[in-house]
């Protein structure tokens, strides 16, 4: 199973989803001082999308949970998109402490 999957949920809509607490980084997540749930991992998608995915910039609806992260569309491409950066970031310490590092100089708060 992926760390982040794009779903059919219906005819010509999609879902991403990743279930918080099942990463890679969960361990470094609290290590920085941040909840390892979806709420953070919404902050990381905005993040994302500033910095190396403009293009994606309001063409998903997130709907994070306690537990897991969502954005649905209707377009599949854009989601999959996300889903390649975002698991990169869940798999690998180094993108997320890029990341985090960018969010402290930039003023960007999490609501996690």
């Amino acid at each position: 199973m992926a760390l982040v999957e794009v779903a059919e949920i219906a005819p010509g809509e999609y879902s991403l989803s990743l279930e918080a607490g099942t990463t890679d980084v969960d361990d470094l997540i609290s290590e920085l001082g941040h909840e390892p749930n979806g709420y953070f991992w919404e902050g990381i998608v905005e993040l994302l999308v500033m910095t190396e995915a403009p293009t994606l910039e309001g063409r998903d609806l997130s709907d994070p949970e306690g537990g897991a992260f969502y954005a649905t569309s209707n377009d599949r491409g854009a989601l999959d998109d996300l889903a390649v950066l975002l698991g990169a970031v869940a798999a690998d310490g180094n993108r997320l402490r890029h990341l985090m590092e960018y969010a402290k100089t930039s003023g960007f708060e999490f609501d996690d």
